[in-house]
């Protein structure tokens, strides 16, 4: 997804760089850096989820759009907690982009099955409780 974003966002003036898992730990550094110190002019990471859910600190953003939703709320948490954490000077605001009557609806409605299932088995907090084949048919299902 991110690599269909990249071209309309410079047709449109953004100045992007890109973070994903095809990365070594040098190279995610250097984007991170270009992210941080690039003051006010127009500039968007395109971050695949994974990437940028752990061990990073992204606080020169402020805004995080979620173009697919992943099946693991948690996941996603721990992504906006890079943009959302100490050091934050700006308000954070978090959008989720879904298309309607779409697997994203459903990936969604699973998100907060689980996060329920979360909540009566361990209290308040999620945990990565894996992915069952129940859940996917949930997923494939009309």
């Amino acid at each position: 997804m991110i690599l269909l974003l990249e071209e309309p966002l410079k047709a449109a003036g953004f100045k992007t760089l890109r973070l994903d898992g095809n990365m070594n730990a040098t190279q995610r550094a250097s984007v991170i850096e270009q992210f941080r110190v690039s003051g006010r002019e127009p500039m968007v990471m395109l971050a695949s989820l994974r990437a940028s859910s752990t061990g990073i600190n992204l606080t020169a953003a402020s805004r995080v759009y979620f173009m697919e939703p992943w099946w693991n709320p948690a996941v996603e948490e721990q992504a906006m907690d890079r943009v959302h954490r100490i050091g934050q000077k700006e308000d954070v605001k978090v959008f989720r982009l879904v298309a309607q009557n779409s697997i994203e609806e459903r990936i969604l409605m699973l998100q907060e099955k689980k996060k329920r299932l979360a909540m009566e088995a361990f209290g308040k907090g999620s945990k990565d409780v894996g992915m069952g084949m129940d859940d996917v048919r949930f997923l494939l299902s009309q």
